[in-house]
This record gives structure tokens, C-alpha cells and sequence, in this order.
């Protein structure tokens, strides 16, 4: 009997060291034990509740114990809206308290390409941040918001990559881009746009005249010249991309009846630049402004190559020529088609 009861001792003493470290050993792997392959970024929205994060992550794959993740989830009662990211070093229990208390990922905010419109600045920054694009665009639309007119809002952005929170509020993302369009222009860079006769503002206006004539980069400076060229003579600087603006960018070709619009931002009939820039020019652009190639050019016209260059010309009878070259090669390419 006595034997029986010994026996019956030691299976429990047994059973409960068994239980007991396996308890253990699922305490120590949730809270020491790296429990993810690679690198993920979770996104957690206002409407997402724990449960659906933890699946969302499992559903990854690169979880090693899905045990493991669903226990300490279960000890969570709220999480922080955020961009996060979890690598192959995150533990279970440290992942749950990164999002329990907001311990953000920056996110990278890029804003590249063309930029021709406020909504297409909206867009942009609406897909890549949570807030969306109807409230920055709403933000971006009002004076009083950006503190100045809202014609002149891409002289104020210089587009680059930016790090900030994907929850950041769309005030204080105006605010950071402002603060890196101010730091952008160093006083080097100030006082070559005044040797060019310009002011901060103009500058930007004029890049974006010359964005809206090629993204060929090596060609920019030489654009730029051909405008300079033109202010400071007293011509019209007679920019398509300016009445290509006027008309929302929907025009393939300028036409006679394009020209006819009244506008003070019709390059064909008034003087001087527009009012603001047409587009919010990339820092090529600025550069070539800036930095322009100086030479004694008033026109240019496509290259009848049709590689994205032009032909350039210091009288109009030269811009004649290249202009019939262009216009036979066109037709030729009409037909072939």
C-alpha cells in the first residue's frame, strides 16, 4: 500500500514538473526567444482589434510559433494606430508591447514624379500616410492652413524622400516639408537665384516651367538658360507647359484656341512668369534655374528623333528649320502608323 501511494507521489511530483516546464519553457521562448524570420511591417488602423493584428500576422508566415504569438495576444487589451515593423530579433511579448504603446516605425514619405496639381500632391501623400488624400487636400486648399496663398504651395515643397510617422497629423506633415523646403535653401543657394535675377519664389516658378518641358535631366540647365534668355531680353516667355496648365493638363497638343485664354498664367499673352509655379518642380529643376547653361539660345523645339532632347536656335530663321524637321518627322511617324 504504502509502495502504491509512494508511486502515485512520485507520477505527480513527475506530471507537475513536466507541466511546470513546459510552462517555463513557454514563459521563457514568448518573453527571450526571437519568434520571427525576416523583416514585416504591420499597419494597425483605427477600426483593427487585437485579434485581427495577431491573424493578420500570422497570416505572414514568418511567425515560427503561432502558439506563442496567440498566448500574449491574448493578454492584450488595446493597440496604438501605427506603422510597425517586426524583424528577426522581436520576441512575442516584445512585438505586443510595441504595439500596446506605440513604439512607431517611421514610414518613408516620397514624393517624386510628377507633381503637376495640389491634388496629385494629395494623392501622393495620402497613399503612403493615414491620412487621407480629402483632408490634405482640404488643408493644402485654405490660406489659412499653410500660411500663404495657395498658388504659391509648391514653392514651399521641395519633393524628396522624408521619414516621418505614418500617423502624423497632416498640419504637422505640412509643417516638416515646409520646415525642409527653408533648410533646402541655403544661403549659397539664395544667392544664386538672385544672381539670376530671382527671387526664392521665382525661382520655383520658373523650375517648374522648365519640369513641365523635359525630365531629361542633362537638358534642364540648357531650358533654363533659353528662358532666362528670353525674361531678360523682354520677351514672352511663351511656355506650353503653362497653358497645358491652364487647361488641367488634358491637352496632347497646344493649339491656336489653347492660346487664347485669358489668363494671367498665359505665357503667350502677358509678360514675365506666371503667378506661381505650374507644378512643384524636382530639385533638377531648381538646379538648372540656379545653375543655367549660358549660351545665347531664344527657341527650341522637339528633336525629330523623338528621344525626349531638342534642337535649340539663337534666331528664328534657325528655329524655323528645326521646327519643319520636326514637324516632317512627325508626319512621317503619322503615317506609319
Amino acid at each position: 500500500m504504502k509502495k502504491t501511494v509512494l508511486w502515485i507521489i512520485l507520477a505527480l511530483v513527475a506530471v507537475a514538473l513536466g507541466v511546470g516546464g513546459y510552462l517555463a519553457y513557454q514563459y521563457w521562448y514568448d518573453r527571450k526567444a526571437p519568434n520571427f524570420s525576416g523583416e514585416m511591417d504591420v499597419y494597425i488602423y483605427p477600426w483593427m482589434d487585437p485579434e485581427a493584428v495577431c491573424d493578420s500576422i500570422l497570416a505572414s508566415g514568418q511567425v515560427r510559433k503561432p502558439a506563442s504569438l496567440k498566448r500574449v495576444f491574448k493578454e492584450v487589451e488595446s493597440l496604438q494606430v501605427g506603422h510597425y515593423r517586426i524583424d528577426s530579433t522581436c520576441t512575442s511579448i516584445y512585438v505586443t508591447r510595441m504595439l500596446h504603446k506605440g513604439w512607431q516605425t517611421p514610414v518613408n514619405l516620397t514624393l517624386s514624379g510628377a507633381i503637376r496639381t495640389p491634388g496629385a500632391l494629395s494623392r501622393k501623400i495620402g497613399a503612403q500616410m493615414l491620412a487621407d488624400s480629402a483632408s490634405v487636400a482640404a488643408f493644402a486648399a485654405s490660406a489659412d492652413s499653410i500660411g500663404l496663398e495657395p498658388a504659391l504651395l509648391f514653392t514651399r515643397i521641395v519633393p524628396d524622400t522624408y521619414q516621418m510617422l505614418w500617423t502624423t497629423p497632416v498640419k504637422d506633415i505640412f509643417a516638416r516639408l515646409f520646415k525642409e523646403r527653408d533648410a533646402w535653401w541655403t544661403a549659397e543657394r539664395v544667392a544664386a537665384a538672385a544672381a539670376q535675377g530671382l527671387t526664392l519664389e521665382q525661382a520655383s516658378t520658373l523650375a517648374s516651367i522648365v519640369d513641365g518641358e523635359t525630365r531629361y535631366v542633362p537638358e534642364q540647365p540648357t531650358i533654363a538658360g533659353v528662358y532666362l534668355n528670353r525674361l531678360r531680353t523682354g520677351m514672352k516667355l511663351q511656355a506650353d507647359p503653362t497653358i497645358a496648365f491652364l487647361f488641367d493638363y488634358e491637352p496632347r497638343r497646344i493649339l491656336r484656341s489653347h492660346l487664347m485664354v485669358d489668363s494671367p498664367y498665359n505665357t503667350y499673352k502677358y509678360y514675365g512668369l506666371p503667378p506661381g509655379p505650374i507644378s512643384c518642380p524636382p530639385k533638377s529643376c531648381l538646379e538648372a534655374v540656379l545653375h543655367p547653361q549660358k549660351h545665347n539660345y531664344i527657341f527650341f523645339c522637339a528633336d525629330p528623333s523623338f528621344n525626349g532632347s531638342h534642337r535649340f536656335a539663337a534666331n528664328y530663321s534657325e528655329h524655323l528649320q528645326n521646327a519643319r524637321a520636326f514637324q516632317r518627322a512627325l508626319t512621317e511617324r503619322q503615317r506609319g502608323k
